[in-house]
């Protein structure tokens, strides 16, 4: 079995189409899928090579560059980036990767898609957030901190002291082995920053989280007032009519620029004799940029976060439900923080802005 473009090349058929092996798109969906489930890029190769996927290449073994080409393949959402590469030189015809030496152009529609549109951007935001990860711990040998995918609480969890991190920690005592979660400022230095921080038992954190979710989906009138209220505060941050204006000056931009590129495609024209018009658009296109990201400026959340809000507002609709036990793969989903307050008691805040303050079991 093989990879369709196998992360990298584009696989052709006559008059200039892309075909899609089903069979292997089912392959692509699913790294994503596993992606945004929080898996590590170590963990989904290692989950391929179990069921036995091969790259075009043959190989069985996926390392973590093969994966991350497939996640940033912009091809598989139907699009395709041009002059990726270009020539140096007209004698050797050496090519060479477009750095922003020269303009690149998105053909958008240009094929079948695999991936649709939300999943990709949701994939590249969480790639962005993975390689931005910094040292939690003053004794981390590297300032780039090391995305770990096995535990959910590793990447939200905060002491409501200091603001450091919380670290899971394996303790003995009187022979017995406990699991906990430590504030790392207090692991690292004492009490010499954060005097108050507590320990937590896994097992009670994991109780009160759970409670936190029920309590979550049980007050769903109240949540989706919420998220319908930040909904409403990203649609009407800006000027509609104007901002309409400029977005449909952009379609139009695209359209002609897809336009000249058939026209040399099909051999109708020359490149080089359309050089000074792919510079006009490129110019117009820049500006238009520029008007649109100001005029979104007063926005509160961005185009993506408002389809996500949307996104929960229907899932709290549609899919209460109660949990029973403790998931690291429905907390990833549902929570985007939790603050610890005291021994006893911690705040949970939810994707949308939602905030629960439980119990926890002394």
């Amino acid at each position: 079995m093989r990879i369709p473009f196998d992360g990298q090349n584009d696989n052709w058929i006559p008059h200039g189409k892309q075909q899609i092996v089903l069979e292997e798109a089912e392959i692509v969906k699913l790294i994503f899928e596993m992606f945004l489930n929080g898996m590590s890029l170590k963990n989904i190769g290692l989950a391929l090579e179990s069921k036995g996927v091969r790259k075009k290449s043959g190989e069985s073994v996926w390392n973590r560059v093969t994966i991350i080409n497939i996640l940033q393949n912009e091809k598989y959402t139907g699009d395709a980036l041009l002059q990726k590469t270009y020539t140096i030189d007209c004698i050797s015809h050496k090519a060479v990767k477009n750095n922003g030496e020269r303009a690149k152009y998105l053909v958008t529609d240009a094929h079948a898609a695999i991936i649709d549109r939300d999943t990709f951007n949701r994939t590249q935001q969480e790639l962005a957030r993975r390689s931005s990860k910094r040292k939690k711990s003053d004794k981390a040998k590297t300032e780039q901190g090391k995305y770990s995918s096995m535990y959910a609480l590793t990447e939200i969890m905060v002491c409501g002291e200091c603001g450091s991190a919380y670290k899971r920690v394996t303790w003995t005592v009187k022979g017995k082995k406990q699991i906990v979660w430590r504030c790392i400022s207090r692991l690292d230095h004492g009490s010499k920053y954060c005097h108050h921080s507590p320990s937590m038992h896994e097992d009670k954190l994991h109780r009160a989280i759970i409670g936190a979710i029920n309590e979550y989906y049980d007050c769903g009138d109240d949540i989706r007032k919420i998220l319908l209220g930040n909904i409403e505060t990203v649609l009407t941050g800006s000027d509609s009519s104007e901002l309409r204006n400029a977005e449909q000056r952009l379609r139009e931009i695209d359209k002609a620029r897809n336009d000249y590129i058939m026209l040399i495609a099909g051999g109708t024209v020359d490149e080089d004799s359309l050089d000074s018009e792919f510079q006009k658009l490129y110019e117009e296109e820049q500006l238009l940029k520029e008007k649109i990201s100001k005029l979104k400026s007063s926005q509160k959340q961005s185009e993506q976060q408002s389809k996500a809000l949307n996104m929960a507002t229907e899932k709290i609709a549609f899919e209460p439900c109660r949990l029973t036990e403790y998931d690291d793969m429905i907390v990833r989903k549902l929570i985007e923080c939790v603050r610890v307050v005291s021994k006893t008691e911690i705040r949970v805040i939810f994707k949308g802005g939602y905030e629960i303050t439980v119990e926890v079991e002394k």
